[in-house]
């Protein structure tokens, strides 16, 4: 027996931005908290997002960090009650959103945060208390926007899942014209995050036939439209699809990740060096596509046809050969990534909460080996 359920309300279309205010007024909110970062709390977007809230006039916290962190949740917590905050708008990539998650949460819960994780039972802690949540993404990668889980890094170095239905956004606001302005590396970097959710949720051994199917279209869309939006920033489909394809690997989350995941994670938890997300996935998914085949092997055809592998190719190969036309590095070596790092990535990713949704099962070797061959 499966258990399926889908998600949230969406508004998704160029001037989606526009229904911001009637957002804010239909879950209820007078004072939100509107939680971001300093490059878009200094750019055009963040004044144009404030002009379509309009008279509810946000407090603005800017201080999210590119690896979203306890400190930077509990400083925004502080503002929310000290502001007499009612709920909480999270403008930008999956760094805003995830911290703006983890605001919501720490707004109507008792700290500290570490008890919410998930691998440390924290599923049943989190209420429907949690404060309504509003999520704009500036990105085409993380889906965010309709996860039900924040990835936050602890004081201890733990980057750890805090995950829930009470979690999801009640309210996300596409906008693909809020991505016209991404540079061509962040761009590729968001859209290989895409992909890597939409394969990686498709491989899920739970299941969950609606959510194959969306992970199949938007693997289908990265595929084919991330070159572009990368040469061509400003292509409106590239943009509108790229979109749709990040919002697409967000509602399967629903599956389950796996080793990819496992992976990326403990290695974004670093201070030293810092690593992006969608980057990580990138780099590391073609060891895990070649380690999984033998145990999904029913399931790659329908993502070679979806991605359009050439003859004679393979996923892994496709996905490298992608990596390098979009100007990814090829490696984590060469990313800054040394070799003295991996036991505790390891160990990070043994304990990671998407290594149970792996379609192969992954013992610790397993995992120095993919390591190893990520590494390069």
């Amino acid at each position: 027996m499966a258990t399926i359920s889908y998600l949230t309300t969406i508004e998704f279309d160029f001037g989606a931005v526009a229904k911001v205010a009637d957002s804010v007024r239909a879950l209820g909110m007078r004072k939100p908290i509107l939680v971001t970062d300093r490059g878009l709390a200094t750019g055009p977007l963040l004044p144009r997002v404030l002009d379509a809230i309009g008279e509810f006039d946000p407090v603005v916290f800017d201080g999210t960090p590119q690896n979203p962190d306890e400190e930077a949740v509990e400083a925004a917590v502080v503002l929310y009650k000290a502001r007499g905050c009612d709920g909480v708008i999270a403008l930008g990539g999956g760094s805003p959103i995830d911290l703006g998650k983890a605001v919501a949460l720490l707004a109507t819960h008792a700290g500290p945060l570490a008890q919410y994780a998930l691998i440390d039972g924290g599923l049943a802690k989190i209420t429907a208390h949690v404060a309504p949540l509003i999520a704009i993404p500036t990105t085409a990668g993380t889906g965010s926007e309709v996860g039900r889980g924040a990835l936050i890094t602890l004081r201890d170095g733990r980057k750890l899942g805090f995950i829930s239905p009470h979690m999801i956004p009640k309210i996300a606001i596409c906008d693909p014209e809020l991505t016209l302005g991404l540079p061509p590396r962040l761009t590729a970097a968001t859209g290989m995050d895409a992909l890597t959710h939409c394969i990686e949720t498709y491989l899920s051994p739970r299941i969950n036939p609606p959510a194959d199917a969306i992970a199949l279209d938007g693997a289908a869309r990265a595929a084919r439209w991330i070159r572009i939006a990368v040469e061509d920033g400003s292509n409106r489909e590239a943009r509108w699809n790229m979109m749709m394809a990040s919002l697409q690997g967000g509602l399967t989350f629903q599956k389950g990740l796996g080793a990819v995941h496992s992976m990326s994670h403990p290695l974004g938890g670093l201070k030293t060096p810092l690593l992006h997300h969608g980057t990580l996935n990138a780099v590391v998914l073609p060891a895990v596509l070649r380690f999984n085949r033998t145990h999904a092997a029913d399931k790659y055809p329908a993502l070679e046809v979806a991605l359009q592998v050439p003859p004679g190719s393979d996923l892994a190969q496709f996905i490298e050969q992608l990596n390098a036309d979009i100007g990814l590095p090829p490696t984590l070596r060469a990313m800054g990534v040394t070799r003295d790092m991996i036991p505790k990535m390891v160990e990070g990713a043994l304990k990671d909460h998407s290594t149970a949704t792996n379609p192969r099962p992954v013992a610790r070797g397993d995992f120095e080996e993919l390591f190893a061959q990520a590494m390069g």
